[in-house]
């Protein structure tokens, strides 16, 4: 007697593919915390690489666990992987739950983490990256508005300021009139200096004025569909691999009891 080869190869490849990604998740974690400035002070509660390094050796762990027990048949390791598949689908299920009962703590949660970054934008090459490619990509500046920038000390718009960029805003802040000139033509860093002086009516033609979590939640909000598609498919497919876990393990274990069974009948006779 064997077991069912199509949920058998099936679960294995599905963990296999998981495996992979993980794999590359772990690389660049690693790659991004070798490549970061020795000095470079991390902005936000946690480092990023270090998040892609930690969730990245978990899937690894997990899904190399699904891989062996599926093609070698080990119910010990399906049974580890089936339970720790199962309490990741509760997580998500409860932090969907409290993300939707708490979504005003979520968004005050991001905003303190987006003032966060600002604070060290000129500390960390790769944050100041992220944070200019997400103001250039949503046309938005700061987190609330364009003076939240005042809460770096660069940009901070104090009398008692020494900084050049004392009242300004980043580069990534400015708007772009002519697409096609800017990306041929030498990007002029200096276009939001003085900017925080500005009444917001007049700053808007200079620069995006409106704040970047605003811009994000609004982006969710139209992209709805998209991510709840995504999110969902995810987690059936979470669903699936964890169904074929769990019947597989019936199979090998019912195997495993006819074939006990046999063993006995067969001295009787």
């Amino acid at each position: 007697m064997r077991t069912n080869q199509l949920i058998k190869y099936t679960l294995f490849v599905s963990c296999y593919l998981f495996w992979v990604a993980s794999g590359l998740m772990v690389a660049v974690g690693i790659y991004a915390k070798l490549s970061k400035e020795a000095s470079a002070v991390d902005s936000l509660l946690a480092d990023p690489s270090l998040i892609l390094l930690t969730v990245g050796i978990l899937m690894f762990g997990i899904t190399f666990v699904g891989c062996t027990g599926a093609l070698r048949d080990l119910p010990v390791l399906l049974k580890i992987f089936a339970w720790i598949l199962l309490i990741i689908l509760i997580l998500q299920i409860v932090a969907a739950v409290l993300g939707f009962l708490f979504s005003s703590m979520v968004l005050e949660k991001a905003a303190f983490l987006m003032g966060k970054a600002i604070s060290g934008y000129r500390d960390d090459l790769d944050l100041q990256n992220l944070i200019d490619y997400i103001q250039k990509k949503f046309e938005c500046c700061g987190v609330h508005s364009y003076k939240d920038w005042s809460q770096n000390i660069y940009f901070e718009c104090q009398d008692s300021n020494p900084s050049l960029e004392r009242c300004a805003v980043p580069f990534s802040c400015c708007i772009q009139k002519d697409q096609e000139a800017a990306i041929t033509s030498v990007l002029n860093s200096m276009c939001g200096y003085g900017t925080q002086n500005l009444r917001s009516w007049k700053a808007e033609s200079l620069i995006y004025i409106e704040g970047c979590l605003e811009k994000i939640v609004g982006w969710g909000q139209r992209n709805l569909l998209l991510v709840a598609g995504l999110a969902i498919g995810l987690f059936f497919l979470e669903i699936l691999v964890f169904s074929m876990a769990v019947m597989l393990i019936y199979q090998i274990d019912f195997i495993i009891q006819k074939r006990k069974s046999t063993r006995r009948r067969g001295p009787e006779k």
